[in-house]
Parts: C-alpha cells; sequence; structure tokens
C-alpha cells in the first residue's frame, strides 16, 4: 500500500471534508482530516458492502460512532458508489439533503445507525456484532456460512469517555463477540481542550479488563500498520480494539494537531494552505479525480465476488435445505405483520386480579414461539418485570442459541444495544423499572428518530412501588416518554388491555412502543375482551358509561379500576359519571375527530383525571373546566397502600374533588 493512488483517494477525503465544511460554515474537518487514511485501509482492503446490494444480509457493517465527522463518511460512500453525488457534499448540513449534519439511518444509503450522540454508535455496533453471532448460530449449519459478517466501529476519544460505551464495551468483551472491531482515532484532543485535561484513561488496560485484545498503531498515516492491525483483529477470539495515533485537523496551518481544528470552518486561505501541505495539486473546490475512484476498485471486485458466492450458497441451500431456507428467508424478510391475537391469553374472571406485568409475561411467552425473531431480556430484573421466555435458554459465550439476554446492570447500554439488534432483523425488548427509563431515555430516542420497533418493557409504574421510596417511584417519566415524537406509550389497566398492548407494539413496524406495567393486582375490566382489546387500539374507550353523564373520569393503568369504584359511590349520590380509560394519549390522537367526541364529549366538560403521575399534559383531555388528581411531588417510601391514600388516590378523595367540581 500507500501508492500515489492511495495518497490521492486519501486527501480526496480529506479536501472533500474540508470543502463541505467552508461552503456550509459548520461542521467538522478535524476527524475527518486526521482519520482518513484507517477508514480509508478498512474500507479498500477489509470492508465487505456494496452499493449493487445496500442492504446485503451478509454484508459487514460499518458504524462511524464518532457522529460529527461525518463527512468522512459521505467522501467513503461517494467514492464508492453508492447514492451520495458530489452535488450532495456541496449540499452538506443544508435541509433536505442527504447529508446531514450527523449520520442518519433510512435518510442517506450506506448509513448503518443514526449517530452523534457519542457512545451510541459503539454500542449499537454491540448489538450488531452479537445479531450476528445470534443469526450465525440459526443459519450456519453443515459449514454453510450464510451469516459471517464483521462489524466495525470507528470511535473517537469522546465517544470512550461517555458511560454508555462503558457499559457496552464490557457486555461484549464478556459474551466473546470476537467479529466486533473498533477502530479508535486517539487523536489527543477533545473539543474544549487537549485531552489531558480531562481524561487519562489507559485505553489497553482498560479494554484488556474486560477481554479486549488491544491493537496499537503508532503513526495514522501508516497504512501498512493499520492494515496488518486490522487483519490481525480478524483472527481474534475476541473483541478487538485498534488505538491508532492521529493528527486531528492534520495539514490544517497552525491548528492541526490541536483541539481547536475539531470544528468550525477555518477560511479559504488555511484550505488552500492544507491543500497545499497534503500536496494537493487541484485549483477547484469538491474536484475528485479519477484514480480517487479507480482507488476503491479492490473494494468493488472483493464484494462482488463474496456476492456472488453468498448468492450461490443461499440458492443451494434452497434445494438442499428446504427448512433451513425457509428460516433464512423468515429472517431476512419478517413479516409486516404479527396476526396473534388468537395466540394471547383471554383475561375472563373479573374477580381475579393480576397484575399488568404478569399478565404481559404471560403474553409474552404465549406468543413467543410464533415470533422466533423476538429476543432480549432485562437490566438485571427479569424476574421482577417478568421478562423471560420460559421455553429458551439464554445467551452465553460460549452458546448463542438461546433468545433470553442478561445485560446486567446497564441500562443505557442495554437500550443502545437493541437498537443494533433491531437494524439486525431482530424484535428486541429489554426492561428494568420505570423509573429508571431515564437511564435509557437517549438510545429511545435514537430509537424513535431511527423508526426502530423495540419494545420497552417498564415496570413498577407509580407511586404504589411503595416501600421502595421515592428513588424508585416514577412521577415524570409518563410525561416525558408521552412528549417523545414516534415513541409509543401505553399504560394498560388490565390483562386485556395489555394484550392488545402486546399486539400494538409488534406491529409497529416503524415506532418503537413503551409498555408502562404495574406490579398491584388489579381486576380485570368487566367488559368483553374484545371491546377492551379494540378499545385498547384506538387509546382510548368508554368503559362505563351513563345515559346522560354529569362529567368523566378519565384513567389509565390502575387508576381505572378506581375510577370504576368512585362511579360507583357518586351513582349513590345521584350522580352520573362516564369512565373512561386512555391507555394511549398518541394512539389516541391518531384517531378521527368524531371518535373523539364520542369518548369525550365536548359538551361534557366536568372532567377528572386519575393518574399517580405528573399531571403535565392532562389538560388537553380535561379541558379548563376539569382537573386532574395526580402526582406532582417526589413519591414517600411505605406501605402501597398507605403511599396510595397519602397522595388522595381513593374512592372518596374521586368522590369529592368530582363534587367539587
Amino acid at each position: 500500500m500507500n501508492n500515489e493512488n492511495d495518497r490521492l483517494a486519501i486527501n480526496t477525503l480529506r479536501t472533500l471534508a474540508m470543502d463541505a465544511v467552508e461552503e456550509a460554515q459548520s461542521g467538522h474537518m478535524g476527524l475527518p482530516l486526521g482519520a482518513a487514511p484507517m477508514a480509508y485501509v478498512l474500507w479498500k482492503n477489509h470492508l465487505n458492502i456494496t452499493p449493487e446490494q445496500p442492504d446485503w444480509f451478509n454484508r459487514d457493517r460499518f458504524i462511524l460512532s464518532a457522529g460529527h465527522g461525518s463527512m468522512l463518511l459521505y467522501g467513503l460512500l461517494h467514492l464508492t458508489g453508492f447514492d451520495v453525488s458530489i452535488e450532495d457534499i456541496r449540499n452538506f448540513r443544508e435541509i433536505d439533503s442527504l447529508t446531514p449534519g450527523h449520520p442518519e439511518y433510512h435518510h442517506t444509503e450506506g448509513v448503518e445507525a443514526t449517530t452523534g450522540p457519542l457512545g451510541q454508535g459503539l454500542a449499537m455496533a454491540v448489538g450488531k456484532a452479537l445479531a450476528e453471532k445470534k443469526l450465525a448460530s440459526q443459519l450456519n449449519k453443515d459449514g454453510r456460512n450464510i451469516c459471517d459478517y464483521y462489524t466495525y466501529a470507528l470511535c473517537g476519544d469522546g465517544d470512550l469517555m461517555e458511560g454508555v460505551s462503558h457499559e457496552a464495551i464490557s457486555l461484549a468483551g464478556h459474551l466473546g463477540l470476537d467479529k466486533l472491531i473498533v477502530l479508535y482515532d486517539s487523536n489527543q484532543s477533545s473539543l474544549d481542550e487537549q485531552l489531558t485535561a480531562s481524561f487519562s484513561d489507559d485505553i489497553q488496560k482498560k479494554f484488556e479488563a474486560v477481554d479486549w485484545q488491544y491493537l496499537y498503531v503508532d503513526d495514522g498515516n501508516d497504512l501498512e500498520g493499520i492494515d496488518e492491525a486490522i487483519t490481525e483483529a480478524k483472527k481474534a477470539s475476541k473483541p478487538t480494539v485498534i488505538e491508532v495515533n492521529t493528527v486531528i485537523g492534520y495539514g490544517l496551518p497552525d491548528i492541526a494537531g490541536s483541539h481547536n481544528a475539531h470544528s468550525d470552518p477555518v477560511g479559504p486561505e488555511n484550505v488552500n494552505l492544507a491543500k497545499e501541505a497534503l500536496g494537493w495539486g487541484f485549483k477547484d473546490a469538491f474536484y475528485v479525480p479519477d484514480d480517487a475512484y479507480k482507488a476503491f476498485s479492490s473494494l468493488k471486485q472483493r464484494t462482488s465476488e463474496k456476492l456472488t458466492d453468498w448468492k450461490e450458497k443461499v440458492e443451494r441451500l434452497k434445494t438442499e435445505d428446504s427448512q433451513l431456507y425457509e428460516k433464512f428467508e423468515r429472517i431476512n424478510n419478517p413479516p409486516e405483520n404479527y396476526a396473534v391475537g388468537h395466540l394471547m391469553p383471554v383475561f375472563k374472571d373479573i374477580d381475579k386480579k393480576i397484575s399488568t406485568r404478569v399478565a404481559s409475561s404471560q403474553i409474552m411467552n404465549a406468543i413467543s414461539d410464533e415470533i422466533p425473531e423476538l429476543i432480549g431480556g432485562s437490566a438485571d430484573l427479569s424476574k421482577s418485570t417478568k421478562t423471560t421466555i420460559n421455553a429458551s435458554t439464554s445467551i452465553t459465550k460460549n452458546d448463542f442459541s438461546g433468545r433470553n439476554i442478561y445485560f446486567g446492570v446497564r441500562e443505557f447500554g442495554m437500550a443502545a444495544i437493541a437498537n443494533g439488534l433491531a437494524l439486525s432483523h431482530f424484535v428486541p425488548f429489554v426492561s428494568t423499572y420505570f423509573t429508571f427509563s431515564d437511564y435509557m431515555k437517549p438510545a429511545m430516542r435514537l430509537s424513535a428518530l431511527m423508526g426502530l420497533p423495540v419494545i420497552y418493557i417498564f415496570t413498577h409504574d407509580s407511586i404504589a412501588v411503595g416501600k421502595d421510596g421515592p428513588t424508585h417511584q416514577p412521577i415524570e417519566q409518563l410525561a416525558a416518554l408521552r412528549s417523545m415524537p414516534n415513541m409509543q406509550v401505553i399504560r394498560p389497566a388490565d390483562g386485556n388491555e395489555t394484550a392488545a398492548a402486546w399486539e400494538i407494539a409488534l406491529n409497529s413496524r416503524k415506532t418503537p412502543t413503551a409498555l408502562v406495567l404495574g406490579r398491584q393486582d388489579v381486576k380485570t375490566i368487566d367488559l368483553p375482551p374484545e371491546e377492551v382489546r379494540n378499545g385498547t387500539k384506538k387509546g382510548g374507550y368508554i368503559v362505563h358509561s351513563s345515559s346522560e353523564p354529569d362529567g368523566i373520569l378519565i384513567a389509565t393503568g390502575s387508576e381505572v379500576e378506581l375510577a370504576i369504584e368512585a362511579k360507583a359511590a357518586l351513582y349513590r349520590e345521584g350522580i352520573h359519571v362516564n369512565i373512561v380509560s386512555i391507555p394511549s394519549f398518541d394512539l389516541f390522537e391518531k384517531q378521527s375527530k368524531e371518535y373523539k367526541q364520542s369518548v369525550l364529549p365536548k359538551d361534557v366538560t366536568k372532567r377528572l383525571s386519575i393518574e399517580m403521575g405528573s399531571s403535565y399534559g392532562w389538560k388537553t383531555y380535561v379541558g379548563d373546566e376539569g382537573e386532574s388528581l395526580s402526582v406532582d411531588s417526589f413519591g414517600l417510601s411505605g406501605e402501597p397502600g398507605d403511599v396510595i391514600k397519602r397522595f388522595g388516590f381513593t374512592v372518596d378523595n374521586i368522590v369529592s374533588r368530582f363534587k367539587q367540581l
């Protein structure tokens, strides 16, 4: 390596980054200038991807975890023939362009994940590497390697400072994900200052402590050294990190190697000086020499041959093992809709109390055989959140055939890894106590942004947690998740609402779902189960109606039972109310104006919402003349019943509050 064409291609990546940042008058050229050589070696000599078939099942996965260096990725995609044109690069960071400020999944061809919030790309790479192991355990029989790809991530110092990266690399080492290779752009710089101001971790000791292989390349421009390190990494029996010593902003006058080179344009004069320092002999901005395209010819030839060979393997599998081929087809092309309603338990005994977390467990196990791509676990709470697939084993370092994952106490890492699984042919579920959703919110936000069907199972949904006290009693979490775009939030009131919630979650293929479940036992709503399920799918429905209601009690979760009891007490005083369950605000808002009007008639203005959480957001449904019985302070430690009573969630208080209306 290191011939004239190699240098030309690398400098093309560098100059495109400089020109794009200058044109946009914002962006990050520091990382592309320093990391271009390692990225070039990876893509030219090792990465198996092809614009012929960008979503090829057995392609290697490349994630730019340091997503601020997006111009490096866009340059690579352009030079290798993906649908990123020079005009797209000219429009870097412009609205509706294919080259947004940070890489976005499903927006730009060849982008494997939305990255930018540091650390999460690395964690999603762990999820993708875990997916490869799981898929290989299912498909690679009798010497047929239908699934045999590597996951590569390029990260920077900032990624390794973020806590989520520690969670993810720890689990990756524990599980021995040997097809995970991380290129670490070690440029001794962060945005504020040189790295010594905030970070002095011994990277080698850190990674070796969690059972990774550590390799080091002293010179970020040493193409042979980088190539040898990647080759060695591919032979390892554990994940590998390759620390490459680079110069941030390589070539920039005065600021190369300094934190000042991290971001922002440097001005035309400095760009010209940098190009001169690189030996760039072309005057026009955004210029790409033909030989720069030719330099990637080995990638095109290698991947074209591998794609052809892989397709032949699949064709042979079709004739030689039809059962395994059907399994492959199911994985590669999962159904758009899961018709599982008939498999779900039906809850009919209105006198038998059961918590929604227990109902959820029964439902999940009833449908698990029908949905083999359903996979997941909890952050060390599966016995409490009831999120174990009973008919399956757990994934271990030596056996990836199971479907249960022990994530350990790694909530953020768990959610980000689940995103990687969702990007890799699986329908993942993850679980913890609802209050700990705060640890997971950044990854949940990326689930919603990418439109990934991750199922978040949150239990211990309210102050009814009781003795664990305010640290474990969620208050503001419901309102926070309800405010997130494209995040479906469902808080069911009984087993039948929970069954509908699961069906909704499984068939929301471009939306993550948060199932907010209770530990406290609740009665089954005294309505035909199908009526309850249909009402839940609409987000809200009338549980009990009066011919001429004086008002409406609106509730979610376990509080629906309380509202029903309060209705009976109000009736004894000659006051008639409707009971409305609204398990999902977002689903209810998607219904027609006529339907919403039928559930919440605008001429019935005396309304009281009942929910053991923040009142934020309820004004939409109670209106100007209504009120909310809610919790707008932190909780208390005590017997659940005593805590609930202290906050006023009693029949007597509901009757009193409604009469005041």
